[in-house]
């Protein structure tokens, strides 16, 4: 009884320190790969829950995206044009660094500044991030508002 107890001691510590140690890799896989915009919601900051203001691409700026690598790099490709006649117009690639724990985003693009965010929903198939940069008081109420960008594949 005593050697199936301290089997089970082992076996549980091994299991439970190994937890945690791959978190960052396992979200990264999630992120890795294209994400289209598909909203951009400013919310009040007086309670993180009004809709202030709703923005969903259209036209060629529905085939923006941004695209994510498990080492790091990101690149973001933006289109113009009129009708089915999109054309990549600009594309910018960088570095982020992401921290599992604060849920921290960080973007830096070549000739950018790093631009920080914050995760709010990492799926298989949703990205939301809050900007954690120039946000501004878009009701009138001397709160800043917070935007929050949804990205789907």
């Amino acid at each position: 009884m005593k050697k199936q107890l301290l089997l089970f001691a082992f076996s549980a510590l091994a299991l439970t320190s190994c937890e945690d140690d791959d978190i960052q890799g396992y979200e990264l896989d999630m992120m890795k790969g294209d994400w289209k915009t598909a909203k951009t919601e400013v919310i009040s900051g007086k309670d993180n829950k009004t809709v202030i203001n709703t923005t969903t691409p259209s036209g060629c700026g529905a085939k923006n995206n941004t695209y994510f690598r498990t080492d790091y790099f990101t690149s973001y490709t933006a289109y113009t044009g009129v009708g089915a006649d999109c054309q990549v117009s600009g594309t910018s690639e960088g570095t982020f660094t992401y921290d599992t724990e604060t849920k921290n985003l960080n973007i830096k693009y070549n000739n950018d500044t790093e631009r920080p965010y914050r995760v709010v929903v990492l799926t298989s198939t949703e990205l939301k991030v809050m900007e954690l940069f120039d946000a501004i008081d878009q009701d009138g109420d001397l709160i800043k508002d917070n935007v929050y960008i949804t990205y789907k594949r």
